[in-house]
Formats: C-alpha cells, sequence, structure tokens
C-alpha cells in the first residue's frame, strides 16, 4: 500500500503545468492509492471538488456585489424539499456588525475579517407569513420542517460554495455562529422562525493551494443495500496511522487536553471521540424553542 502526501493540483511535467489526474486527486483525498475505474477522468469539475480544501486567509481584493449575486442564483439552483424554499441568506458587510459578530467567534477574527461574511439560515417564517397571506393555517412548525429547512440551507450554501471555488474564490463555513445563537440574531435581527445553520467565510485565497484533509475510506461511509459497519474498527485504525503520518494533530490542535492530556500520537479517531465526550451547545433546542421552532 502506497502512502500519498497531497501536492498541488497542478503538477510541473518539465517546464510544463499540467493537471492531476481524477486517480492522483483521489489518492491525495484517501492518502493511498485507489482506482475506481471511472470513465469521467476528463472532468475539470471532478478535479475543482476533489482538490479542494478550506481557506481561511484571504487577500484584500475585493468580491464584487454582481459576483455574489451570480453565485447566490447557483445557490438558488440547489435542489429544495417539495419547492418551498425554506432558506435564507444574509450577507453582511457592515463593519459594526462584523466586529460584534467576531468578537462572539470564541476569540477567531479570521471569518469576520474575510472579504465576505455569510449567515445561511433555516427560514420557516417566509412560508408561515405567506400561507397567513393566502388565508391558510400554516400547520407544520415541527421537527421535520426544522430538518427540511437546514438540509434546503445546507444544500444551498454548498451549491454556493463549489461555485464560487470554481471561479478561484475561498472559502470556509463555520459552525461557531451557533455558539451564542441569542446574540447572533439580535445583531443580525433575525427574526422568530429564522436561525443559522453555519456562516461561511469567503474571498480571494492568500495561498491558492489549501491543504487536502484526509477522508475516511469509502468503506467506512459508503454503504451498498444496506447499512454495515463490520471492520469499522480495523478501517479507522489503518484510516489513523496514515493521517498521523501525513498530518499528525499538533499538541494545540487535540481536544481537552486539561482532562485528556498530549499525546505524541493523537489520532484522528481519538481527537474526534474526545470532542464528542463533553456536550456541545446543550442549549439548543431551548433556544429554538424559544425562537419559534415546536420541534414535535
Amino acid at each position: 500500500m502506497k502512502l500519498f502526501n497531497p501536492t498541488n493540483t497542478l503538477q510541473l511535467k518539465g517546464n510544463q503545468r499540467t493537471m492531476k489526474s481524477i486517480n492522483e486527486l483521489l489518492a491525495d483525498r484517501y492518502g493511498i492509492e485507489v482506482d475506481f475505474g471511472s470513465e469521467i477522468e476528463s472532468s475539470d469539475i471532478l478535479r475543482k471538488i476533489l482538490g479542494r480544501g478550506s481557506q481561511r486567509h484571504f487577500t484584500d481584493k475585493p468580491v464584487t456585489i454582481s459576483m455574489l449575486k451570480t453565485l447566490m442564483a447557483c445557490a438558488q439552483s440547489a435542489p429544495t424539499k417539495s419547492d418551498l424554499q425554506q432558506y435564507s441568506v444574509i450577507v453582511v458587510t457592515e463593519k459594526n456588525r462584523l466586529i460584534k459578530l467576531g468578537k462572539l467567534n470564541s476569540g477567531l477574527t479570521w471569518p469576520t475579517n474575510a472579504t465576505v461574511f455569510m449567515a445561511w439560515c433555516a427560514d420557516m417564517r417566509r412560508n408561515q407569513k405567506l400561507a397567513k397571506l393566502r388565508g391558510h393555517k400554516h400547520q407544520n412548525n415541527n421537527l421535520d420542517t426544522f430538518m427540511n429547512g437546514v438540509v434546503d440551507a445546507a444544500l444551498a450554501m454548498q451549491c454556493f460554495i463549489c461555485a464560487a471555488e470554481g471561479i478561484g474564490l475561498g472559502c470556509c463555513p463555520i459552525s461557531q455562529i451557533r455558539n451564542d445563537l441569542s446574540s447572533v440574531t439580535k445583531i443580525l435581527s433575525i427574526p422568530s422562525g429564522v436561525f443559522p445553520i453555519a456562516g461561511l467565510a469567503l474571498g480571494w485565497p492568500k495561498y491558492p493551494k489549501p491543504r487536502i484533509s484526509m477522508r475516511l475510506p469509502q468503506d467506512v461511509v459508503a454503504h451498498w443495500d444496506k447499512y454495515s459497519d463490520e471492520g469499522l474498527a480495523r478501517l479507522v485504525k489503518a484510516y489513523d496511522k496514515r493521517r498521523h503520518e501525513r498530518e499528525p494533530i499538533a499538541a494545540e490542535k487535540q481536544r481537552h487536553v486539561d482532562i485528556y492530556g498530549v499525546s505524541d500520537f493523537c489520532s484522528w479517531s481519538e481527537n474526534v471521540t474526545r470532542q464528542l465526550s463533553l456536550p456541545e451547545r446543550p442549549g439548543f433546542s431551548n433556544f429554538l424553542r424559544k425562537h419559534g421552532y415546536e420541534l414535535e
């Protein structure tokens, strides 16, 4: 089994720059040689997606309003449950609001220092208001509508990300916007029945080559015909080893070191289970209920 360390999507061949093949990009993504026998070797879209990575450092080059509107049209091209379109996005441009959001972000200033910061929201409110305008009673304030709004917003955001990265922009979704939802909803004037599922930092990347995060093997994630986690421990153990060899988790990235200490070999599975060993955002459901969601 040959391990791979990713290089740029562009390779040098003599004095010419050549695009990596799909199999080379798959090796970057999984950390080992893989060959799916794909007949879509020449797809530029696949190369863009397989070679993508989150960007957290941006130049001062502006992203124009016209560009954002075109990218938003790409986001609105995403599938949506029953054509209900239960999502909204807030593009935050006012410096004062960005400063206030930055103070909530656990000491991280780079998301709100990005060229553009967006809050992607599930939105039940709009269709509630439309039902009232049409003289109908909205009777779907429930857990299913909550889920549909979250999925709609996530699909739209991902289409926006793919389109933005396709023209050379860099993006990074931010879950920390949900750390203090009461404050965020006040800063962004988000009404009852709407809540942000994620923030998104956007801009022209300062470092064009993103870090390629090694992902779990498909045998762990993809299930054919029926769910099965047979072999999970063995497959993840091998993945932990490959990932540590390529990108060991530094001490400052290890979770809850006050409880578990710093490890010379802190594997991916060790780190994520450390994180999940303590409750995160325990007041989330209470916030949603106070903010108009019944969740029944």
